[in-house]
């Protein structure tokens, strides 16, 4: 990611892969982790540690599954643990690309 200082809902929803609506959802339903402020004329302006509370959400409900009521405790009760397990996922994601890109030139 980049070094921005606000994403907004468009660009929160395209690094998701989900709808603005979705991140819209998840913005009112995960409050205690997304707090979103707010520019002149309205818009919700997210930080980059707001994109990376979106990035867990989006691993424990669509990816593991889980209900966003599941998800909420565990960001609650683990915050910690998720966000390792998050460091794993991210760097197993970049060594994968990596060796795509190495079959690639072979």
């Amino acid at each position: 990611m980049n070094d921005k200082m606000y994403y907004t809902i468009g660009e929160v929803a395209e690094l998701l892969g989900e709808s603005t609506s979705l991140v819209r959802f998840w913005s009112q339903k995960f409050s205690d982790f997304i707090k979103p402020v707010r520019n002149k004329k309205g818009n919700r302006l997210f930080t980059a540690s707001d994109v990376e509370n979106y990035k867990i959400i989006y691993h424990l409900v669509k990816e593991r599954g889980m209900t966003l009521e599941g998800a909420e405790k565990r960001m609650t009760d683990n915050r910690e643990g998720v966000d390792k397990s998050m460091d794993v996922i991210s760097s197993l994601n970049r060594i994968r690309m990596e060796l795509l890109e190495i079959r690639e030139t072979l």
